[in-house]
């Protein structure tokens, strides 16, 4: 379970947050190299990227297992779980790069700049199940948000091969497998554009709902996939659009805030591990694990760009306070 929203800044600023929910924490910041090369658990076969990128995650046999980042392009990506949605591909095609899909994420960041390079060859990817995998790689089923520079922003959901991208200027994502009928149900909350309405809305749209929520029910506290979708959309919606970056960030953490899934081991198993946001433009990555109270930033600085090995940021997850006396 998590919970991912998009805020658009006056001055372009793309911030994609993110809540991770997962029954225990394994993620920490990270940098990646150009270069870096790793192999996939599903076949061994090595692959090489073209960029690097900073994001959370952690080592992970031969590889890096990469949650959610932005590369130096300013591609950012995360993965969510997606419930009974997958349709994980059994047979590999020959010629066709496959992969365990909770690589893919990785795999995104490390090779493309944009939407729009992925939409170009997203036919030659496979996420496959593990049934003839090299490697115990389990039936993970998850979905991807990605947004670029561009204010391009979708969803790509292993529904069907080859996979497509799913324009999602809405911005926000959560776990269900029927996106139009989360759309369908926010919409007894909204007003939504005619724009939205008719599949038009112009890039770097902040918001596509009218603003009139007049008569409209207010959402349920349900953490439920669908009563997050709704909740993080309706605050989103209603929110003052941020300045800039700086604004963006504390915009984006206190709307996660409405689905930041509390610990509560004797009715769910899971609970929001982190808080995560990128920043397309600054190539910033912002942290929060749960038992934090403020904020890690890691900065893509140009002089990263040398590096040949990856690094790692251990930080502690506790409870750090400013001593006034």
């Amino acid at each position: 379970m998590c919970t991912s929203i998009l805020q658009i800044a006056k001055d372009g600023s793309h911030i994609l947050a993110r809540t991770m929910d997962w029954h225990v924490m394994r993620s920490m910041p990270l940098f990646s190299p150009r270069g870096y090369q790793w192999q996939s658990l599903f076949d061994n076969r090595v692959h090489t990227n073209r960029y690097a990128l900073i994001g959370g995650g952690g080592p992970h046999d031969h590889e890096l297992d990469v949650s959610d980042g932005v590369n130096e392009k300013g591609l950012s990506v995360q993965k969510l779980t997606f419930a009974n949605g997958s349709q994980l591909v059994d047979t590999p095609t020959p010629g066709l790069v496959q992969l365990a899909p909770f690589e893919f994420s990785f795999y995104l960041l490390g090779n493309y700049g944009s939407v729009a390079e992925i939409e170009a060859h997203l036919d030659e990817i496979q996420l496959m199940s593990g049934r003839l995998a090299a490697n115990s790689i389990g039936d993970s089923e998850l979905h991807f948000a990605v947004v670029d520079r561009t204010g391009r922003t979708v969803v790509i959901e292993p529904t069907h091969f080859p996979m497509k991208v799913r324009e999602n200027p809405l911005g926000v994502v959560t776990n269900s497998k029927d996106f139009e009928r989360q759309l369908a149900r926010l919409g007894q909350y909204v007003n939504y554009t005619d724009d939205f309405e008719a599949g038009t809305v112009p890039l770097n749209t902040p918001r596509v709902t009218t603003g009139r929520f007049s008569g409209k029910p207010v959402p349920s506290g349900s953490y439920t996939p669908g009563g997050r979708f709704v909740r993080a959309a309706y605050y989103k919606e209603r929110a003052d659009l941020p300045a800039d970056e700086t604004e963006g960030v504390i915009s984006a953490w206190h709307l996660l805030d409405s689905v930041t899934v509390p610990k509560s081991h004797n009715y769910r198993p899971t609970y929001s591990v982190y808080r995560a946001a990128t920043c397309s433009e600054s190539l910033t990555y912002y942290f929060q694990p749960y038992n934090r109270l403020d904020v890690v930033r890691l900065r893509l600085k140009p002089e990263m760009l040398d590096r040949t090995e990856p690094k790692f940021y251990p930080i502690k997850n506790e409870l750090t306070v400013t001593e006034l006396n």
